[in-house]
This record gives structure tokens, sequence and C-alpha cells, in this order.
């Protein structure tokens, strides 16, 4: 049987915890969000089957079902109490506590277009609302109108506008084509392979390329223009990578970038 692409985040994290022990807490743990997000993914689907998807070309205010979320939202906080570490579940008792009618401004905020949402609240409590909306947008990513073209010059998501957590390669012909992952609802998007996702750089030796024998199917591209990296996920080298999951679990690689004064485009889940 075909294991869903929840199953198989899953089944990657807890294969690479155990290759990487150094990222195995951060795994374990995101297993574990991984199945609340399945729940949620899987609770949208069924309320959905009875009726056509709405077919979205991009993601806009007046497509937030606030009386869904406002429904599981209080699900989902109760049982990442029990889950995750204690700074964690300690952010999802307050917003629990918290008066459903305050939550709106927050979805809406990650949801639909304001620029670095997911950079404007830090910590714990961005953590809790972005795992949670990730899997509504993703439904409704997966569901976008697939008559909406996407060039390969398009820096953020054409479905939400958010920024891409990790680039991919794929095997195409002799060589490999090059997309990019959205760091909120994961829809996937083709990207030149030589142009810098941040500014859009296209002098090759401004576009560094660094690679550690630990992790040689995940490398990281920096350009020295405008200072930014993102990971890229070589499937053409480890055809069983995930690329959400392996961009986590290669933590030196962000230290590297650092070191060399590059910044992320983009934090991943865990504010990384």
């Amino acid at each position: 049987m075909r294991q869903s692409k929840f199953d198989q985040r899953i089944r990657r994290a807890e294969d690479l915890a155990i290759a990487y022990p150094f990222a195995a807490e951060i795994l374990l743990f995101y297993k574990q969000v991984v199945a609340l997000q399945k729940s949620i993914y899987s609770f949208q689907q069924a309320a959905n089957r009875n009726r056509a998807a709405n077919k979205l070309s991009r993601l806009a205010g007046e497509h937030l079902d606030f009386g869904f979320l406002a429904a599981s939202f209080p699900t989902f906080l109760s049982a990442v109490q029990g889950i995750a570490p204690a700074p964690i579940a300690q952010s999802a008792r307050e917003l629990n506590a918290r008066p459903a009618s305050g939550w709106s401004e927050q979805f809406s905020k990650l949801l639909f277009g304001e620029p670095d949402a997911q950079q404007i609240n830090t910590g714990a409590e961005a953590l809790l609302l972005i795992a949670f909306l990730q899997p509504y947008a993703e439904f409704l990513a997966d569901h976008r109108d697939p008559t909406n073209g996407v060039d390969g010059l398009t820096r953020v998501c054409p479905f939400c506008t958010s920024k891409p957590i990790v680039g991919v390669l794929r095997p195409e012909g002799d060589g490999a084509k090059r997309s990019l992952i959205c760091s909120l609802c994961l829809f996937e998007w083709n990207y030149d392979r030589i142009r810098c996702p941040m500014c859009g750089e296209e002098t090759v030796e401004k576009l560094a390329i660094y690679t550690a024998s630990q992790f040689p199917h995940v490398r990281i591209d920096a350009c020295d223009t405008c200072q930014g990296y993102i990971k890229t996920v070589d499937l053409t080298k480890n055809g069983l990578a995930v690329p959400v999951v392996d961009e986590l679990a290669t933590l030196p690689l962000n230290l590297w970038a650092q070191e060399h004064n590059y910044v992320k485009l983009q934090p991943n889940l865990f504010g990384i």
C-alpha cells in the first residue's frame, strides 16, 4: 500500500533520528506533530468529501474557514500538551485559555499574505500556530487550480505567497530539475537552477554551494550578493529523502552557514 505523504514524513523522521542522534529529540517531536497534522488534513478531507473542493488559484483572506479552524484548534492544543517539551506545552495551555475570537487575527496573519508573517511571532507560539495551520493550507494547496501555471522565476509560493523552506533536485533526463517547497502550505513549484531564490542573482560566481560528507544529498545554496541561503535536497543522490524532514535534520549545515555570515531565507517549523 502506498504511504500517505504524512506517513512518509513520519517514517523519515524515525529513520533520521537513528542516523543523526544529535537531531533525534527534534525529529521525534516533529514525528508526533506530523501525526497531529495528518489528523487535521484528514478531518478537512472528510468535511469536503460530499462537495467538490474549491479550486483556488491563490489563497486569499476570504478563504478562511474560521469555523473549521476554531473547532479544531483546541483539540490540537490539548494533544500538543501531552507530547511537547515543557515550554511548548505551556504555550499551548496559554493559547487554549484565550477566547476563540482572538485566534482569528493570528490565523489571518499567517495564512493570508502579510509580509514575513511567519516571522512576526517567534518561539513556541509561532510553532503551534504554523504547525496547526500547515495541514489546512496544504489541503487547499493540494486542491489548487492546476491551470494556474508557474514560471521558473517566482521566488515566493505562487499559492500562499510564503517563502520557500527548502529546494529540491529531482531527476530529469540526464540531469536534474530544481523546485522549491513552500514553508507554510508545502506547495512545490519549479525554479531556475542557476538563480538565487532570495534575490534573483544569476551570476554563477556569486552563487556558492557548500556540501558536507556527513550529508552527501543535502547542500547549502548561498548567495554572495544578498548573503542569504537555502538548503537543497538532491533526490538524484538519495531517493528516500523527504525534503522537509531532511532539511530539519541537517542542523550542522546551518552552523556552517552562520559561521560564514549567511542568513537563512526562511526558518523552519522550529525556528531554525
